[in-house]
C-alpha cells in the first residue's frame, strides 16, 4: 500500500483557505489521485469540533489566556492525526488541511506572544517529527484579509482582533515560511481566478516532482 501525502494550507483569515482546500483537492483529482479528503483544524472529530466551538465563541466575561488556546489547539490537534489523518494516509488517501501545527507558531507564538520555545516543547512532546509534505501558504495583506472577513455575517472571538494582531501573525509567517523547502509562497492579494491559477501551476510542478 502506497501512503498519502499530507498537503496543508495555511494563511491569516481571510486569505482564502477554505476555496484552496477545495481547488487542491479538484487539482488532485484531475491528476489521477481520487482518494483525498479535507479537514480543517480545530476539527473534523467530534472531539476536536467540540474544542473548536470553546475556542472560537468563548463567553467575554472570561478571558480565555493565550496558554490555554494553545493547549486546547493541540488537544485537538492530536485527536485530528491519531484518528483522522495517519489512519487515512497509511490507507494511501492523501490529506487535504486547512491550517496545520504551523498556526500554532503564528497565531499563539505571534499573534499572542507565547514564546516559540515554549511552543516548539509542546509540539515536540505532542505530535513530535510528524510534518506535511507540502504547505502552502496563502500570504495576503492584513487589511485585505480584514476586509474579506468583515464581509461574512458574524466574527469568532478570534477573527475580531485588529489589524496588529494580524500583522504580527503574517510575519510570523513569512519568517517560518521561507526556512522550509516543503513551503510554497502563493499571492493571495490578487484576484481569487488568479490565486487558483497560481495554486494549480505550483502543485502541478511539486506533484510531478514526487512522481
Amino acid at each position: 500500500m502506497i501512503k498519502g501525502k499530507f498537503i496543508v494550507i495555511e494563511g491569516i483569515d481571510g486569505s482564502g483557505k477554505t476555496s484552496a482546500c477545495i481547488i487542491v483537492k479538484k487539482i488532485l483529482e484531475t491528476y489521477g489521485i481520487k482518494k483525498n479528503i479535507i479537514v480543517h483544524e480545530p476539527g473534523s472529530t467530534p472531539i476536536a469540533e467540540k474544542i473548536r466551538n470553546i475556542i472560537k465563541n468563548f463567553h467575554r466575561h472570561e478571558v480565555m489566556h493565550a496558554k490555554t488556546m494553545l493547549l486546547l489547539m493541540y488537544a485537538a490537534r492530536i485527536q485530528l492525526i491519531e484518528n483522522i489523518i495517519k489512519p487515512n494516509l497509511k490507507d494511501g488517501t492523501w490529506v487535504i488541511s486547512d491550517r496545520h501545527d504551523l498556526s500554532s507558531f503564528a497565531y499563539q507564538g505571534g499573534g499572542f506572544g507565547i514564546s516559540k520555545n515554549i511552543i516548539t516543547t509542546l509540539r515536540n512532546m505532542m505530535i513530535g517529527n510528524f510534518c506535511p509534505d507540502l504547505t502552502i501558504y496563502l500570504d495576503v495583506i492584513p487589511k485585505i484579509g480584514l476586509q474579506r472577513i468583515l464581509l461574512r455575517s458574524k466574527l469568532d472571538e478570534i477573527e475580531k482582533n485588529d489589524l496588529n494582531f494580524f500583522t504580527r501573525i503574517r510575519n510570523s509567517y513569512l519568517k517560518l515560511i521561507k526556512k522550509n523547502l516543503k513551503n510554497i509562497i502563493i499571492n493571495a492579494n490578487l484576484n481569487i481566478n488568479v490565486v487558483h491559477q497560481e495554486i494549480h501551476n505550483k502543485l502541478i510542478t511539486w506533484l510531478k516532482i514526487c512522481e
